[in-house]
């Protein structure tokens, strides 16, 4: 029996990019990577990864960045029964604004536009996150 033509478009394991060592040992303090897609993983596609936030974090995403293209990032409570209290607050700039989220969000950020820290202030139950970038691979530019 041959292979589905399209089975490659539905990935189920993740297949992150080479991230450093020191970088893998830091996210695993306090995330949960679920799934990542790029072109590396799927020609065609644009980037998008999820994860779960599941403790605080104060330290690995401080430096702002740019992309030259636009990205959306959000924030969503795992409470079905009330899905818009995200049960966390999570610090995050805009420019030179910061924010406080404790509600479930989604987070456009223009192509060009200076973005973080990310900070996890507090998770008292896990949050999921992801994040698109309309490219095909994630490039951050120094803030």
């Amino acid at each position: 029996m041959s292979e589905l033509k399209y089975a490659n478009h539905i990935i189920t394991d993740l297949k992150a990019p080479e991230f450093t060592p020191d970088f893998i040992t830091a996210y695993k303090t306090f995330a949960r990577r679920i799934l990542w897609m790029d072109k590396n993983v799927v020609p065609g596609a644009f980037q998008m990864n999820c994860s779960w936030y599941l403790k605080p974090n104060t330290d690995l995403f401080r430096d702002p960045h740019r992309h030259d293209e636009s990205e959306i990032i959000g924030f969503f409570s795992s409470d079905p029964d009330n899905p818009n209290e995200l049960g966390a607050e999570i610090e995050f700039w805009l420019e030179d604004e910061k924010y406080i989220i404790t509600k479930s969000a989604m987070i456009f950020v223009p192509g060009g536009m200076k973005h973080c820290p990310l900070i996890i202030r507090r998770v008292g139950r896990p949050v999921f996150h992801f994040s698109v970038l309309n490219s095909g691979t994630y490039i951050a530019k120094s803030g």
